[in-house]
């Protein structure tokens, strides 16, 4: 009975991923007016960077945590 064995039980489970550091603080703001500024829009690519390394991160050590596939 496999499931009494605690070494096959440990030997399923899953891996701990390792840390990943939360998101930067969005830095963007709604528009003051109609048409954002350049310096807004930058904020928003900024951001979008931010988040897009944070979701990779988050990915990539899920998958060397053997959570997901390659």
């Amino acid at each position: 009975m496999a499931y009494l064995d605690p070494a096959a039980g440990r030997a399923r489970e899953g891996r701990q991923a390792a840390a990943q550091a939360d998101m930067a603080a969005v830095t963007t703001t709604a528009a003051a007016g109609a048409t954002p500024t350049k310096a807004e829009f930058d904020k928003v690519v900024t951001d979008l960077a931010n988040a897009r390394a944070t979701i990779n991160g988050l990915l990539a050590k899920l998958r060397a945590a053997g959570l997901l596939a390659p």
